[in-house]
């Protein structure tokens, strides 16, 4: 079973419909998803098991290489969790395959899968917008338009879905510990600085090079991309 693709075989299944993801399957190996839950995408129960759904079919993809991950919103890239009409979208759905809770498991299996998921940053990405994001392989942001942070601590919570240990990895223990303390938003520049993003690209420019990117890695080896990200893993 596969990702909707047209043109291809294998589709699972194609009358299926999708509430809050566009799913655009460009070739055997390369996938592209879209967050689209107006007004902000905000991450609720359903979103949660949309992406845990789709993480299964990209795990069992023998064909897929990369899946790139952006939004339909140019202003929001992915919000926090709806805490006022979904509160308890982190416990609802109970837990994944890894034994987590369904939130978590679904950022665990992401960062697991043998394929390179790439973030296309526009917009806002907070709270467990910033998590799932942290769980992408790779982090890619327009220029003009980005504003990254962990919002927990303010609303008295600690975040539960990774960010602390991979925020500490990629930036740092300071750095780490400004962005979940302080909670004040970084923009562009500065998460490339602190290394929250791997790089800045102009917003016009966003869509080309993550494209170029995606189809250069749509021609390597499957096989070869999962071993390389288990030895990462294994090291970091």
């Amino acid at each position: 079973m596969s990702i909707s693709a047209s043109g291809h075989n294998g589709v699972a299944p194609q009358s299926r419909s999708w509430k809050h993801l566009r799913i655009d399957r460009r070739s055997r190996s390369y996938c592209r998803v879209s967050f689209d839950h107006p007004p902000i995408n905000t991450v609720t129960s359903t979103t949660v098991a949309e992406l845990s759904e789709l993480v299964g079919l990209i795990e069992q993809d023998p064909d897929l290489n990369v899946v790139v991950f952006d939004s339909v919103n140019p202003d929001f890239y992915l919000a926090h969790c709806d805490l006022e009409q979904d509160p308890g979208t982190s416990t609802a759905l109970g837990f994944g395959p890894t034994g987590r809770p369904a939130w978590i498991d679904v950022l665990v299996r992401l960062s697991r899968a043998p394929v390179v998921s790439i973030a296309s940053i526009r917009g806002r990405a907070g709270g467990a917008g910033s998590e799932f994001v942290l769980a992408c392989d790779l982090r890619f942001a327009a220029s003009e338009n980005t504003d990254l942070g962990q919002v927990e601590v303010g609303l008295g919570v600690v975040p539960g879905g990774g960010s602390m240990a991979r925020l500490a990895r990629l930036v740092g223990r300071g750095r780490a510990l400004e962005i979940l303390l302080v909670t004040e938003n970084l923009d562009g520049p500065r998460a490339e600085q602190y290394g929250y993003i791997n790089r800045l690209i102009p917003d016009d420019r966003l869509d080309a090079e993550v494209e170029a990117m995606a189809a250069g890695l749509e021609r390597f080896d499957h096989d070869a991309i999962a071993r390389i990200k288990s030895a990462v893993d294994q090291v970091t």
